[in-house]
């Protein structure tokens, strides 16, 4: 709702931002902070399946997002730097996140259902009637596009007293607000030691975050979403670097359970690009 809305008020920048820093957030805050409350177990069956996938689409969108023509131009400052993520590859990345749920629901049921036992576990509640679940999701909808609103033009503000690139406010502070539900996911998960649930909650939202939310704010504005010079120069090595170190704590993963020295890593990476944000890329 927040990029699709900024990318409709020609903001596309700030659409961008969210969708790369929030990437970030997902994979090297909230992660990282939930593999050093708990070694998160590994499914590695599952893992490298949706993992690669959720590496294959970051580098899928930088690589879209580079202006081939004129590679000379991609880390400049200013209007002319940068490249851009077209509308057309926008309805391509739709087109590519259904097939991404069709191929994910049936690689869960290839898998398995859960296990009875865990099932007997779970509190069994009554059914919601059918009107009060339609009004619950009105009533949630209207509240989030006019969080939206408000959000995009806080952000506006924020950037333009700050004199700070909109896409720069977007990737941090944005990006940071609406990755709060995986923050809280994953925080519940620990807390009931349930690592996996962390795990799938971070690298399914990196995989929508490219697909979805990136794909659907392209798709809504001619221009496409505009990547200043400065997402090649921290966003986008920053995001890439988060993935691989996820990648790395995967394969080193030892009794099935990914080390809290992977948490450490993904945490600091985070810490130093907030510090990076900040105090050296204002172009």
């Amino acid at each position: 709702a927040v990029s699709v809305y900024a990318a409709v008020m020609g903001q596309p920048d700030l659409a961008l931002g969210n969708a790369v820093g929030s990437i970030i957030c997902d994979t090297g805050m909230i992660l990282g902070l939930a593999c050093i409350l708990m070694p998160l177990p590994i499914d590695r069956r599952i893992v490298n399946r949706q993992g690669w996938m959720q590496v294959g689409a970051g580098l899928l969108l930088v690589a879209c997002c580079v202006p081939w023509a004129n590679l000379a131009s991609m880390f400049d400052s200013g209007d002319a730097g940068g490249g851009v993520l077209p509308q057309k590859l926008g309805w391509i990345f739709v087109g590519l996140l259904v097939l991404y749920m069709v191929w994910s629901i049936r690689g869960a049921r290839d898998g398995g259902v859960m296990p009875a036992e865990e099932e007997a576990e779970e509190e069994i509640k009554p059914a919601m009637r059918g009107w009060l679940i339609v009004l619950f999701i009105f009533i949630s909808c209207v509240f989030l596009v006019g969080s939206s609103v408000i959000l995009i033009g806080a952000t506006i503000e924020c950037a333009t007293r700050l004199e700070i690139p909109e896409g720069i406010i977007a990737a941090t502070v944005v990006a940071f607000g609406t990755s709060l539900p995986e923050l809280v996911t994953a925080m519940t998960a620990v807390r009931k030691r349930k690592g996996e649930i962390a795990i799938g909650n971070v690298i399914g939202a990196d995989i929508l975050n490219v697909l979805f939310v990136a794909g659907a704010s392209a798709s809504v504005t001619s221009n496409g979403l505009a990547a200043g010079g400065y997402f090649f120069r921290l966003q986008f090595p920053v995001m890439l670097l988060v993935l691989a170190v996820f990648r790395f704590g995967i394969a080193t993963a030892r009794d099935g359970k990914m080390a809290r020295y992977i948490g450490f890593l993904l945490l600091g990476i985070y810490l130093v690009y907030l510090i990076l944000n900040i105090t050296v890329d204002k172009s």
